[in-house]
């Protein structure tokens, strides 16, 4: 019998011990945890959605319409008009030929891949994929190349050595804890070269790039038949699930094959309408995208002397590379004490020896915010300078 205990204090030993802080009360720059304020750079609540009255008010409506619950999976009885309409606009918005609503991101990429793709296919990955892609490719039992981060000649090397009947690129767009854009162009280039599909994950860009908020294709100005694509509602969105776009027949073969849509309750009809209401902000409230853009680069402007790399990023993930577990989480708790919730990330999360800050930003920070946490990090960093 494994003993767990010995196990967590070998985690807490080499500062890879995981915590919760539960959080009251509604998601926004401030939060309050443990009785006490904290202005989070935590979340990835990009846009500030997570409380917007018109979510709070479509809810409601829906709540009273509808009820809670869906009842069943969609093949069963569970799918509602909502969904259904939720479907459409998604792929209006995206401007793609159909869309799928499934209940969280993880789920849309280990149901996806492995009705894409099985044995005797191949999937190529980026070493740096989120773990729902890497778990998506594992279960569809297709041979797996991982490829460097970005290294495109090291993935056309692969593609061209692959006798796979089929095969498929998986990529995040914008990556979780780098942020940094994939080579999107390239990937389709890639694609049409070597007769594959691209499947993008776009978790980090829906929402906040392209011109109302339609992710990373529309913000790169490419469209493909070849792009299966992916976009979480839990993040830029501010609601709960994602969705999967692209060729019709696709996504009419995902309704009969991707098993955690076939397989489980649909989601509730009123998070559905939310979303609705998402798509409504993206495209009326275009300053929430510009006030993003503006803090990242104040930001960026007031971080450029700090003894640790700030990753190259244009996105709303900054992340600050400090290296050493127990160092990052001494700085993790440095700022938490000054009143500033900066998430440090380990590994796995991150490769061995890149343990970061992760600053997050969000359109519902204001530019005192974001400047006082750039003064608290290069106090800490003055700090931590003097010490050693």
């Amino acid at each position: 019998m494994r003993d767990f205990r010995a196990a967590l204090a070998d985690l807490d030993a080499a500062s890879l011990l995981r915590t919760r802080r539960p959080v009251a009360g509604e998601q926004g720059p401030v939060l309050e945890v443990d009785g006490r304020q904290m202005v989070a750079f935590a979340s990835n609540d990009y846009l500030g959605l997570a409380a917007h009255p018109k979510l709070i008010a479509a809810v409601v409506e829906a709540v009273q319409k509808f009820g809670v619950g869906s009842g069943a999976s969609h093949l069963i009885s569970g799918h509602h008009e909502e969904h259904e309409r939720l479907d459409a606009e998604l792929a209006r918005f995206v401007g793609m030929p159909k869309a799928l609503t499934f209940s969280t991101g993880y789920m849309a990429n280990t149901g996806v891949i492995p009705a894409l793709v099985g044995r005797g296919d191949a999937v190529f990955s980026d070493a740096l994929n989120h773990a729902c892609l890497i778990d998506g490719a594992r279960l569809s039992r297709a041979d797996i190349h991982v490829y460097p981060h970005g290294h495109l000649d090291a993935l056309e090397d692969a593609l061209a050595r692959s006798p796979a009947r089929h095969k498929l690129i998986v990529s995040d767009a914008v990556f979780s804890m780098d942020g940094d854009l994939a080579p999107v162009r390239e990937l389709v280039e890639l694609c049409d070269r070597y007769d594959a599909w691209l499947f993008l994950d776009d978790a980090h860009g829906f929402g906040v790039l392209g011109p109302n908020g339609e992710g990373t294709l529309a913000h790169i100005g490419i469209r493909s038949a070849r792009i299966v694509y992916m976009g979480t509602l839990g993040k830029a969105a501010g609601v709960s699930g994602a969705f999967v776009a692209g060729d019709a027949a696709m996504i009419d073969w995902l309704v009969q094959r991707a098993r955690t849509y076939v397989f489980t309750t649909a989601m509730p009809p009123m998070l559905a309408a939310a979303v609705r209401a998402s798509l409504e902000v993206f495209r009326s409230e275009p300053w929430r995208r510009e006030r993003l853009r503006e803090h990242i680069a104040s930001l960026r402007r007031r971080l450029r002397d700090l003894p640790w790399p700030l990753l190259e990023s244009s996105t709303a993930i900054q992340p600050l590379v400090v290296g050493d577990n127990a160092r990052v989480m001494h700085l993790m708790e440095n700022l938490w004490q000054r009143g500033f919730w900066v998430p440090g990330i380990r590994p796995p999360t991150v490769p061995e020896g890149s343990a970061r800050l992760r600053i997050s930003l969000t359109a519902g920070h204001t530019p005192e915010q974001v400047a006082a946490l750039a003064d608290a990090l290069v106090t800490v960093a003055e700090t931590e300078t003097i010490a050693a």
